[in-house]
């Protein structure tokens, strides 16, 4: 039995909080895994994302860098990837729960729109009391953790619609899914103790990277034995900055942007290079001409994706 098997058994039993998040590969696991052939080396996950994909490698006894150019997914990366051992003690729940005069009022600007005032004023405290907590990746699992208390809160678990106040407020929808009227205290008390539970040390150096993955692999050459691939589908649902503005304003803490639009989008977005068709077909040919050192790469791509469609 190889060192990456065993590895991969050892930890078999620990279990990724389940994601909410759009084209999140968690579901496929079982098929993307073996693919990938881990043996115990260095994987690179180029769009973390969810980070699912990035917890197997680490589950598999890899050496894990995982990259996302949103805040919000990086954070996810931090805890749940780079993280080897801090949990959230209760102590530490106190703490982001506590009432914090000098708190912000960022996510005031989304009140009635797609939460209720008082969840607002508790949004603003949790994330003036984050910064109280010295540890990073303590700090990170705690907006991670809320992160998908807000997902589970919102109708659809993204910000890129206007009906969350509205469906909150139908006793028929909320039968069919109480989590949208539920208090977000609540619902990260909840969700916090399975993260706990997932965080583990793989014995390797792991890191979570914010960066644009086209930035970052120069600074990784000769590094990576595999590399996970697995960008937005251009034409095909592909702005996720649409959809996760509010994750990106909140964990960004952003007090000085431009909001727009009825659901306060913030603006202007950062480029990506793989969500819009003048820019992907190039943006992939440098994403392949940078990965030639690595040996082995799985590529996520739909057929509705712009590349797919002979569109650029």
């Amino acid at each position: 039995m190889n060192a990456g098997l065993w590895r991969h058994m050892d930890y078999n039993c620990i279990k990724m909080p389940r994601p909410q998040y759009l084209g999140a590969k968690y579901a496929l696991l079982p098929w993307i895994i073996p693919l990938a052939e881990f043996n115990g080396g260095v994987a690179l996950d180029g769009f973390g994302g969810s980070q699912s994909v990035a917890f197997e490698m680490k589950k598999a006894g890899c050496t894990v860098y995982t990259c996302d150019f949103l805040s919000f997914c990086h954070q996810s990366g931090l805890a749940l990837v780079e993280n080897s051992g801090e949990i959230l003690s209760s102590d530490d729940l106190h703490v982001l729960f506590s009432d914090n005069p000098g708190r912000g009022d960022v996510m005031l600007k989304f009140k009635d729109v797609f939460f209720a005032e008082e969840e607002c004023v508790v949004l603003d405290n949790f994330r003036a009391n984050v910064d109280k907590i010295t540890q990073p990746h303590k700090r990170a699992l705690a907006l991670a953790v809320m992160c998908r208390a807000l997902t589970r809160k919102t109708i659809m678990g993204h910000f890129a619609h206007m009906q969350a106040m509205a469906y909150a407020n139908n006793p028929a929808r909320v039968r069919r899914n109480p989590s949208i009227a539920r208090p977000v205290r609540d619902l990260f008390f909840e969700i916090a103790p399975e993260y706990n539970a997932a965080i583990f040390d793989n014995s390797r150096d792991n890191k979570s990277y914010r960066a644009n993955i086209l930035d970052l692999l120069p600074q990784l050459a000769g590094e990576v034995d595999v590399a996970y691939y697995d960008p937005p589908y251009c034409g095909s649902h592909a702005d996720y900055q649409a959809f996760y503005h509010l994750l990106e304003t909140f964990v960004e803490n952003w007090r000085d942007k431009t909001f727009i639009n009825g659901n306060f989008r913030y603006h202007p977005p950062r480029p990506s290079g793989f969500d819009k068709i003048v820019e992907v077909e190039r943006s992939f040919r440098d994403l392949f001409a940078l990965s030639d050192e690595i040996s082995r790469w799985l590529v996520s791509y739909n057929d509705l994706g712009a590349v797919n469609r002979g569109a650029c």
